[in-house]
């Protein structure tokens, strides 16, 4: 008996140590994430008018990606023709 007794007692303390490590990673995640969205707006300079903006990208990187996106199978040669055409459209 004093086995199974040991053996329910050592899976609640792996329990309990799991669940407190649990814990404090997500606290820790929590703090870190504050702390780089305050610091954040401080360390990023203001983007220069020559800069292109990081949200758009160019019209040659959208057909690479494409490329590589058919190439891997993920798109049919139609897809990429229509989509390709979209992009030269829009640029």
């Amino acid at each position: 008996m004093s086995l199974l007794r040991t053996a329910a007692r050592a899976s609640v303390a792996t329990r309990v140590v799991g669940n407190t490590h649990r814990r404090q990673q997500q606290r820790w995640a929590a703090q870190d994430a504050a702390a780089a969205k305050t610091a954040a707006p401080a360390q990023s300079p203001a983007p220069t008018p020559a800069q292109a903006p990081a949200s758009a990208p160019s019209m040659l990187d959208q057909l690479a990606q494409l490329g590589q996106l058919r190439d891997a199978g993920v798109l049919t040669d139609a897809e990429f023709e229509a989509q390709k055409q979209h992009i030269l459209a829009a640029g």
